[in-house]
C-alpha cells in the first residue's frame, strides 16, 4: 500500500464520511417508494447515525473488551455494541418518521456489527498472547 493510499484508509474524517454516503444512501434506497422528502430524509438520519457510530464504535469496542475477561470478553462486548446500536437506530428512526425502519437499518447494523466482532476479535487475539 502506497503512503498516499495508507494515509487516506487512515484518516477518521474519509471513514466517517463514506459511512454518511454509503448508508445514507442505503436508506434513501430502501425508502426510495415513498416520497422525495421521506427518503431523502431517511437517508440524512441514516447518514448521520452511521458517521457517528463509526467514531464510537471502535472505542465503546475497545472500552468494553478491557473491562472483561476469559471468552465474555469475545463475546460480549460486539454483543453489547449490536443491542446498543439497534436500540439508537431504531428509535431514531421512529422519531423521524422513516417508513421502512427494518430495511433501513438492516445493513448498516450487519456492517457495523460485524466490524466490531472482527475488531473484538482481533483485541482478543491480542490480549490472549500478552
Amino acid at each position: 500500500m502506497t503512503t498516499r493510499l495508507r494515509r487516506i484508509a487512515g484518516n477518521s474524517i474519509i471513514h466517517v464520511a463514506f459511512a454518511f454516503c454509503a448508508m445514507g444512501g442505503w436508506a434513501m434506497f430502501a425508502n426510495r417508494d415513498y416520497p422525495p422528502g421521506r427518503f431523502l430524509l431517511a437517508g440524512l438520519v441514516q447518514g448521520a447515525l452511521s458517521a457517528c457510530l463509526t467514531l464510537f464504535l471502535k472505542t465503546a469496542v475497545e472500552q468494553l473488551s478491557r473491562r472483561m475477561n476469559g471468552t465474555q470478553a469475545l463475546w460480549a462486548p460486539p454483543l453489547i455494541a449490536c443491542l446498543a446500536s439497534s436500540a439508537v437506530l431504531a428509535t431514531i428512526h421512529a422519531l423521524s418518521g422513516t417508513p421502512e425502519i427494518m430495511k433501513t437499518i438492516a445493513l448498516p447494523l450487519a456492517v457495523s456489527t460485524s466490524y466490531a466482532a472482527i475488531y473484538n476479535y482481533s483485541l482478543y487475539r491480542k490480549g490472549e498472547r500478552a
